[in-house]
C-alpha cells in the first residue's frame, strides 16, 4: 500500500474521472473496429473545424483551403471502410490509406495520405495494435511523409507529425495506456503547431500558424474528443453529417466549458502585446491558442466562463468575429448522419494517342482550355483542389495510350503525382503551377509528336510566361514587404504578393510594371470572381493604352475569387 498522500490524491482522481470513464481509464491495445471509430471521429471534427484551418492560410487571399483539401482526404478515408466490419487492424489501415491517397487533394491532403500510408505499413500483418506498435506505426508515419516531399521544409505539418511522433514514442517508456498515449499525442501536436511561425519565416511574417500542421492537430483532437465522450460534430448539422457512437457517453465534472474565440484590433496609436495576450490567455483555461502582430491578434481558448477572455479582450481593444460555443450543449445534442455522394456518369471519347488533361476552374477556362486541344478539363483550382481519383477518373476518360497532366495549381502537382504514379495509363507530368502557364503549354502540344516529346516542349513553353493575378485581402498583413490592409485589392506574381492599392486598375497597371511586361509581347487578361465583360472592358483598354506596342487580349474566364487571371509572354 501506498503512503496517505498517494492514496488521497488515487481516490482525488476517481472522483473526477466519469463513472464510464473509472471503469475503461486504461486501453492497452487497439483492434480495426477501434481506428474505424477514430478514423470516423478524426474526420467528423475536422469537417466541424474546416474553415478554422482554412483561415491559417500564408496569404491575405479568399481561397485558403488547406482544410478542404484535408478534410476530403479524411471524408475519402472514412468512405474506404465504412462498411467495413474488420477486427484486424493491418487490413482496416490499409483500407485507410488506400482511400486517404484516391481522395488525396493538394498538398496538404497528399502528405495526410502519406502519414496514413507509413501508418499502415507499419501495422501490415498485425491483427491489434498495442502501445509500442502504435510508436512504431507514428514514428513511419512521420518518416513516409517526409520521404514523400521532394524538399522537406520544416515548421510544416510535417514537423508536426515527426514531433508528435516523438513525443509519443518518449510517453511511451513510462506507459502503456493506449488512451493516454492519443492524449500525449492531441497535446504534443498542439505544442508543436505553436513552435511553427518560429521555424518558418513567412509564417512568422503573416503571423498564422502552419494550417497543415493545425489540421493534423485538429485530426488528433477529435479522436480524443471522441474516447472522452465529447462531441466531434455541431448536432445543427445532423442532417449531412457523421453519426458517432461514442466510446463512452461521458460528462466532464461541472460541464465541459465554452469554447471561445475571438480577433482583437487594436486601438489606433495603440500596439497589441501578442506575448503577453498569450501568457494571460494560457492562464485562463484549456487549448490556448494565440496568432498575431500589434495590429490584430487572433484568440481562442476553452474556459469554464466566456466572460473572462472576452472581457480581457475587450479591454485591449476592438473584438470581432466573437463565437462561444457551449460545448457541454453540443455534448448534449450530439447526433449526425452522412454518406458518400453518387459519382456521375462519364461520357466515352473516341481513342488517341496522346491526349492533355488540365486542371481549371470556370466556365470561361475550362472553354479556353478546350479551344487549344485540352481532351478532358479536371474541375478544379484555389478552393477545390482536385483528388487523386479525380485525375486517374480524367485519365481513364481521355481514352488515350498516354496522357500528359496540367495541373495548373502549385497545391496541385503531388496530387498529379500520385495519380501518375498508380495510374494504369502511362501519364507524364508538366508541372504548370498556374493556368496562364498551362495555357502556354496546351498551346504547344504537338498531336504528331510523342508523349516525352511534347512533355519537353510543353514544360518550356510554360516557363516562359509570368503569371498575376488581382483579388482582394481578406486580413491585413505585411508579406514580402508588402503592407495590406483587409479589403484591399492586392496583386500576386507568380503566387508572390507584389503590390497592392484602392481599385482593380490602379493594382492591375502596378502588377504590370513590376512583372516588367514592357520587356514581354503579349498580356492576357482572363477576368472572373463576378467581374462583367462591360466592368472589364474599359481595364483591359487602359491597358492597352499604357502598353500600346503589346498585344492585349480579353478572354471570360469565369473563375472565382480572382477578378484577372493575367498571363504576360
Amino acid at each position: 500500500m501506498g503512503d496517505k498522500s498517494t492514496q488521497a490524491q488515487m481516490k482525488a482522481q476517481r472522483s473526477l474521472d466519469p463513472p464510464k470513464a473509472r471503469l475503461q481509464r486504461t486501453r492497452l491495445t487497439m483492434d480495426g473496429r477501434r481506428l474505424k471509430e477514430l478514423v470516423k471521429a478524426g474526420y467528423a471534427w475536422l469537417r466541424q473545424q474546416e474553415e478554422i484551418v482554412n483561415g491559417y492560410n500564408v496569404y491575405p487571399v479568399p481561397d485558403g483551403d488547406t482544410g478542404t483539401n484535408m478534410m476530403h482526404t479524411m471524408r475519402s478515408a472514412w468512405e474506404a471502410i465504412a462498411d467495413m466490419n474488420e477486427s484486424n487492424i493491418g487490413l482496416v489501415a490499409r483500407a485507410v490509406s488506400n482511400g486517404a491517397l484516391r481522395g488525396s487533394r493538394g498538398n496538404s491532403g497528399i502528405i495526410l495520405s502519406q502519414l496514413w500510408r507509413g501508418f499502415a505499413r507499419s501495422l501490415d500483418h498485425k491483427e491489434i495494435c498495442d502501445a509500442q506498435d502504435l510508436v512504431a506505426a507514428m514514428r513511419e508515419a512521420a518518416k513516409t511523409a517526409y520521404a514523400g516531399v521532394s524538399t522537406p521544409v520544416e515548421g510544416t505539418m510535417l514537423t508536426v507529425a515527426r514531433e508528435t511522433a516523438e513525443a509519443v514514442e518518449s510517453a511511451a517508456r513510462d506507459t502503456h495506456d493506449l488512451r493516454r498515449l492519443l492524449e500525449v499525442a492531441k497535446n504534443a501536436s498542439y505544442e508543436s503547431v505553436q513552435r511553427t511561425p518560429t521555424l518558418l519565416k513567412i509564417l512568422k511574417e503573416a503571423g498564422v500558424i502552419d494550417s497543415g500542421g493545425y489540421g493534423l492537430f485538429i485530426i488528433l483532437e477529435g479522436m480524443w474528443r471522441f474516447v472522452n465522450g465529447l462531441p466531434v460534430e455541431d448536432a445543427s448539422r445532423a442532417a449531412s453529417s457523421v453519426r458517432l457512437s461514442s466510446e463512452a457517453n461521458l460528462q466532464h465534472e461541472g460541464g465541459w466549458g465554452y469554447d471561445v474565440q475571438y480577433l482583437i484590433y487594436a486601438r489606433s496609436g495603440q500596439a497589441l502585446d501578442v506575448a503577453q495576450i498569450r501568457a494571460d490567455i494560457e492562464a485562463m483555461g484549456e487549448c490556448p491558442l494565440v496568432m498575431g502582430d500589434e495590429h490584430i491578434v487572433k484568440v481562442h481558448v476553452h474556459v469554464p466562463d466566456p466572460g473572462v477572455p472576452i472581457s480581457y479582450g475587450a479591454r485591449l481593444g476592438s473584438l470581432r468575429d466573437v463565437v462561444v460555443e457551449d460545448m457541454q450543449a453540443q455534448s448534449e445534442a450530439f447526433t449526425a448522419h452522412t454518406a458518400p455522394p453518387a459519382r456521375p456518369a462519364e461520357e466515352s471519347l473516341p481513342a488517341a494517342p496522346t491526349a492533355i488533361v488540365a486542371v481549371a476552374s470556370g466556365d470561361g477556362l475550362a472553354r479556353a482550355f478546350k479551344e487549344v486541344g485540352v481532351r478532358v478539363v479536371v474541375e478544379g483550382g484555389q478552393t477545390m483542389n482536385p483528388s487523386v481519383d479525380d485525375f486517374l477518373n480524367a485519365i481513364a476518360k481521355a481514352n488515350a495510350r498516354s496522357v500528359i497532366l496540367l495541373p495548373n495549381n502549385g497545391n496541385v502537382i503531388m496530387t498529379a503525382e500520385q495519380a501518375a504514379e498508380i495510374s494504369e495509363t502511362p501519364a507524364c507530368i508538366v508541372a504548370t503551377r498556374t493556368v496562364a502557364q498551362g495555357i502556354a503549354a496546351a498551346i504547344a502540344f504537338n498531336p504528331d509528336a510523342s508523349a516525352e516529346e511534347n512533355a519537353a516542349a510543353m514544360r518550356e513553353a510554360a516557363q516562359r510566361v509570368t503569371t498575376g493575378e488581382i483579388t482582394v485581402s481578406t486580413r491585413d498583413a505585411t508579406i514580402n514587404g508588402v503592407r495590406v490592409r483587409a479589403g484591399q485589392v492586392i496583386g500576386l506574381i507568380d503566387d508572390q504578393l507584389a503590390v497592392a492599392d484602392d481599385g482593380i486598375p490602379a493594382t492591375l497597371l502596378a502588377l504590370l510594371e513590376k512583372a516588367n511586361a514592357r520587356e514581354r509581347e503579349l498580356i492576357t487578361l482572363f477576368y472572373g470572381n463576378g467581374l462583367t465583360e462591360a466592368e472589364a472592358t474599359p481595364i483591359a483598354e487602359a491597358v492597352r493604352q499604357t502598353y500600346p506596342s503589346h498585344q492585349v487580349e480579353l478572354v471570360a474566364g469565369g473563375q472565382p475569387h480572382y477578378y484577372f487571371i493575367v498571363s504576360i509572354e
